[in-house]
């Protein structure tokens, strides 16, 4: 019995030993299996991600003020035509990241973008008032190098005039303009013929835009005479369109012809003034709940003045981009409809006609990761192919001298009339302080309107210049 229960003890620890053995060899052969795939799963994750590497795409990320249109934009719609006719569009992506703001927000937003790595885009809408400004901050990429190989550049395709416009003070270019702009009074015609005032209307001086004023009160009570912006809200476009068009109108400019300082006392400043507070104070102008509004550019240019509800508007040639087709407001018979008189100076003096010219160019921010596909995209940005349709949506007049040779260009209402005013254009002093003055000039003209005394108002104009840009750099006239 000893002997069959140790032979039955031998079997199980033999047969548990190989059970042992088995599971063992099971195990190794499993973790070699295994490792064998852990083996192949990090060589094909390497292999991966060298692939991924070499086909990693770049990001050219695009900023630009967006007025509340989105993609239905010129901008916006610019820039897709342009990436989906980019030859190099396989190696990059296009971020288009517009900064919906009011005109007065979007210079401080855009500074606060440029000024770090991780906001910073790869290509900006730069206003050429505020290059020299952003220049002076480290914001902005000279772009001397790639111009050296961009044949239209140095060839007369682009006006030279606007070359110094996107010239640092250091002597470099920092931007490729893509658009100048002029300005003048915008007109309804037969509203004009309802009031009893001639409907190709040219006039003089100061106090013939007050008479029309009058005459269009008297005659047709229920619409407003005149419309210029004249608030803190409406940013550069008060500044530009509507103080400088008067003060240059006077003789006088911002700053002193000798000695480069900042006018901040004068009869010009005070004539300037003494037109607005005529204008408001005799009700040809908009409710003041109109004028203070961010939106109220696009209010006269997209709603009252295609509705017949204000008659004259000082504003910009560009404004005639939102009636085509495809426009924000389109308005089939605008050409026939509207007038576009030249901005006469105060007395009729000088050349007799005063205009401000301005426009915007492509920057590369100095933060920008994609500094050469960049500029690479700004050239295509500037064909001609794609280039002439979307200077016309912008209403704008062209950065480039063969864009006449374009049919669809020249035969744009207006067009010609604009780019004619170029000729007795003023542009907007290149000073790095310029912005910050720019700033107090909107809130001097805010307070005109608002009912303070223009020889008040320009007191405080004063001291605020004084504080912006030092005792030692301003003068009275």
């Amino acid at each position: 019995m000893k002997k069959s229960l140790g032979m039955l003890m031998l079997a199980v620890i033999i047969f548990i030993l190989t059970a042992c053995m088995k599971s063992k060899n099971t195990a190794d052969s499993d973790a070699d299996a295994n490792d064998l795939q852990s083996k192949d799963r990090s060589e094909h994750y390497r292999v991966a991600t060298k692939d991924v590497a070499l086909t990693k795409k770049s990001v050219i990320t695009v900023s630009f003020r967006d007025d509340g249109q989105g993609e239905n934009s010129a901008l916006w719609k610019w820039l897709q035509a342009a990436f989906d006719s980019f030859d190099k569009r396989d190696s990059c992506e296009l971020n288009i990241a517009p900064i919906t703001a009011c005109e007065g927000d979007y210079f401080s937003k855009i500074a606060l973008m440029l000024q770090s790595d991780k906001t910073a885009p790869d290509l900006v809408a730069e206003d050429t008032f505020q290059l020299t400004a952003d220049v002076e901050a480290g914001y902005l990429t000279p772009l001397d190098n790639y111009l050296a190989k961009y044949a239209e550049w140095n060839d007369g395709t682009y006006y030279d005039t606007l070359k110094p416009g996107v010239t640092g003070p250091d002597n470099k270019v920092y931007g490729v303009p893509y658009n100048t702009d002029t300005r003048g009074l915008w007109y309804n015609k037969e509203i004009f013929k309802k009031a009893g005032l001639p409907e190709v209307w040219q006039p003089k001086s100061w106090d013939d835009i007050l008479f029309a004023c009058k005459t269009i009160k008297e005659n047709v009570p229920d619409v407003i005479p005149f419309w210029c912006n004249s608030s803190v809200a409406t940013g550069e476009a008060t500044s530009m369109q509507t103080y400088e068009m008067l003060l240059y109108g006077t003789g006088e400019g911002l700053q002193d012809d000798g000695t480069g300082k900042w006018i901040i006392s004068s009869q010009g400043i005070l004539d300037s003034l003494t037109f607005l507070d005529t204008i408001y104070k005799s009700d040809f102008g908009p409710p003041l709940s109109k004028v203070l509004n961010g939106q109220a550019s696009n209010i006269s240019a997209r709603e009252y003045l295609p509705q017949g509800k204000v008659v004259i508007s000082l504003d910009g040639s560009w404004i005639t981009g939102n009636y085509l087709e495809t426009g924000a407001s389109p308005w089939p018979r605008y050409s026939s409809v509207l007038g576009f008189a030249p901005m006469p100076t105060q007395n009729g003096k000088g050349s007799g006609y005063i205009t401000m010219a301005g426009g915007w160019a492509w920057s590369i921010p100095s933060k920008s990761d994609n500094k050469d596909i960049t500029m690479e995209f700004i050239k295509h940005l500037m064909e001609p192919s794609v280039y002439v349709d979307a200077v016309i949506a912008l209403g704008s007049i062209g950065s480039r001298t063969d864009v006449m040779e374009n049919v669809k260009y020249s035969a744009m209402p207006f067009m010609q009339t604009a780019t004619d005013y170029l000729k007795v254009a003023f542009f907007r002093p290149k000073d790095s302080k310029y912005a910050a003055v720019s700033a107090n000039i909107q809130t001097m003209v805010e307070s005109v309107v608002s009912g303070t005394s223009p020889a008040d108002a320009m007191a405080t104009y004063g001291v605020e210049v004084a504080r912006t840009v030092g005792e030692d750099h301003v003068i009275n006239k």
